[in-house]
């Protein structure tokens, strides 16, 4: 008979505002994973009735509290849409580097811009990363929501931005309009976390006025073949948990992302054509008192052409302080957390990531 493998394991490390954090890691391939690790599920049930919410946030719950990750359909974004998005991506990153640097985040305010292939360390223990970005963050001016009662830290001029890209055709409007969508799936899908969190349906409807609403594009290079052969890859963006609420995610049909499962295994999370990737972050996790996971994942583009994501980061107002949600504390699950402003949040993460702030 012959003797069953001993699963081998290694460690990944997560910078935290309270020091360094330790995550075990096993050395085997990614697999794939079973169907309620990431499951699919269909949002065609959102503009229901609340009965029809109901269901779609008791699986959505399930999912939050598992891995973390799933899969959504039906989720009112069109395909003509995010084509439109993925050609204005290439486009911008097809240019010259010195076109691109134009708009370098470095140069302009707000964290809009480009971010050039290195530039950025997501996990110090690991490689940088190999990608480019472009970001465009929350303004005002191109919510449709945005009232009088707008600060007015949250609406800016934002031309220097749309002038470094103004020769690219529909660039400015495809890109908004992008945003736009996904902002508003965005604030749909809140509703539905309150649900899943035993909440009334509009408990965060007064945070998500301006909310932290980032849209990236994102070009991960292609490996090259020598790299590939001897399996030196650098990692496309290294082992992290996402800061704010929750993620929304296209991702080409390349592959490369991968999921921690709650077995300490890398999930090789496949994409599914006509599906957004959705992830629970940090402060949804911190809010819902650790029931709801965020997990860590990363990327890696094992091939020799390019790989192209759009993610959406989703956070809440940033001056609104939120504390652990009343239905997740009891006698026996006390608040495992203090209040705090997901600007506040979100900066000094930010600012640990870049080696600005020091940990406790």
């Amino acid at each position: 008979m012959t003797a069953m493998a001993i699963p081998e394991y290694t460690h990944v490390e997560l910078l935290t505002l309270n020091g360094p954090e330790y995550r075990r890691v096993s050395t085997a391939p990614p697999r794939l994973p079973s169907d309620d690790e990431i499951p699919v599920i269909d949002l065609a049930g959102i503009d229901g009735d609340l009965d029809a919410r109901t269901v779609l946030a008791g699986k959505i719950r399930a999912a939050a509290q598992n891995t973390g990750f799933f899969y959504v359909t039906n989720h009112g974004i069109s395909e003509e849409m995010i084509a439109s998005a993925l050609t204005q991506a290439k486009a911008f990153f097809h240019q010259p580097q010195e076109e691109k640097e134009k708009v370098s985040n470095f140069k302009l305010m707000h964290m809009d811009g480009y971010h050039a292939v290195g530039t950025t360390q997501v996990n110090k223990s690991e490689t940088k990363d190999r990608k480019e970005t472009f970001s465009l963050r929350y303004n005002g001016r191109n919510d449709p929501t945005a009232g009088p009662d707008t600060p007015d830290d949250r609406i800016w001029d934002d031309s220097a931005l749309w002038a470094g890209t103004a020769h690219l055709q529909n660039f400015r409007e495809t890109t908004i309009s992008f945003w736009k969508a996904r902002l508003a799936l965005a604030r749909k899908l809140v509703r539905i976390f309150a649900l899943a969190l035993d909440l009334s349906e509009d408990y965060f409807d007064s945070v998500i006025t301006h909310p932290g609403s980032d849209g990236l594009y994102i070009h991960y290079p292609g490996t090259p073949e020598a790299e590939l052969k001897e399996d030196k890859i650098d990692v496309g963006i290294g082992s992290h948990t996402d800061i704010q609420c929750f993620t929304l995610l296209w991702q080409d049909m390349s592959g490369g992302l991968q999921v921690l499962s709650s077995s300490d295994e890398w999930l090789d999370a496949r994409p599914i054509p006509g599906t957004l990737v959705v992830n629970i972050g940090d402060f949804l996790q911190r809010l819902s008192n650790n029931r709801f996971r965020s997990t860590v994942h990363r990327v890696y583009n094992r091939q020799s052409t390019s790989r192209y994501s759009m993610p959406f980061f989703f956070g809440f107002n940033p001056e609104s302080v939120c504390q652990v949600v009343p239905s997740c504390i009891d006698e026996q699950h006390p608040a495992l957390f203090e209040p705090i402003s997901c600007g506040k949040w979100h900066r000094d993460r930010l600012a640990l990531a870049q080696g600005k702030l020091a940990t406790a």
